[in-house]
């Protein structure tokens, strides 16, 4: 069988850690996938996969004949596209990963606009709340806020967002507005996994790092229940600067303590670096960082 055939094969059950899921994605036949896999690891003479009734998992040597199969296939790809020139349409799966909230809001408006102009593309997004390993996971492009940790991918910055507090006018009318960061062990705090500790808050202020420990009243595991909670009253939570707003637009909800972090988080667009960036991956970044540059809530 063609080699690259063999490594297409592999990925795709790594990936799905499923014979018949990557028999689903390539269009082939469960048992065809099962003999590509087996042709494989007779030709390297070492074992890829382990195998039970129900799933298949990736050995530590299949792990790292994974990582290079991807790296191999990437590159063929790449020179597929520098051979056809550096005009060809956008073409083949594009899989984008964002954190949720955000993915939901401005990434996948982007896909749809994306999609609209390159029939031949199609795309897998991943909105999920955790660091996505490109190369691990098989993604071409993600979109993060805050820090990027040193690597070997490149990175755009398109945006910032930061921190604030947020209540409702109604919770605010009740109970006051807090006065300092001390003043607001006296609210009923919501508090989300989303953002970062429940206990504590942190605060950078002109330099400095200060610190809120609290008690809160509602912890939720995600930002939109923290959101929510806040426009029905319950307290005083914590979001970034564009998850709340529409609702600081509409007014229902409204800003406390509005000097207490200085500090701003950087949006990037990060893709693997390459000698050629493929052409749907080129013409996606150029659509999302226009798009995330013009709105007014991430500058």
């Amino acid at each position: 069988m063609d080699r690259f055939h063999l490594m297409t094969v592999f990925i795709a059950t790594a990936e799905a850690e499923s014979f018949a899921g990557a028999a689903r994605k390539l269009g082939l036949s469960p048992p065809a996938v099962t003999r590509a896999v087996a042709a494989l690891e007779t030709r390297l003479q070492v074992r890829l996969l382990n195998r039970s009734t129900r799933h298949v998992r990736v050995t530590e040597a299949g792990q790292r004949y994974l990582e290079d199969a991807r790296r191999v296939i990437a590159a063929a790809d790449e020179a597929d596209e520098a051979a056809a020139g550096i005009d060809a349409p956008p073409r083949g799966l594009l899989t984008v990963t964002a954190p949720v909230l955000f993915g939901r809001r401005y990434v996948m408006p982007g896909i749809s606009d994306f999609l609209r102009r390159h029939p031949g593309v199609t795309v897998d997004a991943l909105l999920l709340d955790r660091v996505v390993n490109l190369l691990e996971e098989g993604v071409d492009v993600a979109i993060r806020i805050g820090e990027l940790p040193d690597s070997s991918l490149r990175a755009q910055r398109v945006g910032q967002v930061r921190l604030m507090l947020c209540a409702s006018p109604d919770y605010l009318a009740e109970h006051g507005a807090p006065a300092s960061l001390e003043d607001l062990r006296r609210h009923a705090i919501i508090a989300s996994r989303g953002v970062g500790s429940v206990a504590e808050w942190r605060f950078q202020r002109g330099g400095k790092i200060l610190s809120a420990r609290l008690t809160p009243r509602l912890t939720v595991s995600d930002n939109e229940a923290a959101i929510a909670a806040a426009a029905a009253g319950v307290g005083i939570t914590r979001l970034l600067s564009y998850q709340a707003a529409p609702l600081l637009a509409s007014g229902q909800l409204r800003t406390v303590l509005s000097d207490s972090d200085d500090a701003v988080q950087a949006i990037h667009i990060v893709h693997q670096q390459g000698r050629l960036a493929s052409a749907k991956t080129r013409a996606f970044i150029e659509l999302m960082a226009q798009r995330l540059r013009a709105d007014p809530a991430l500058r």
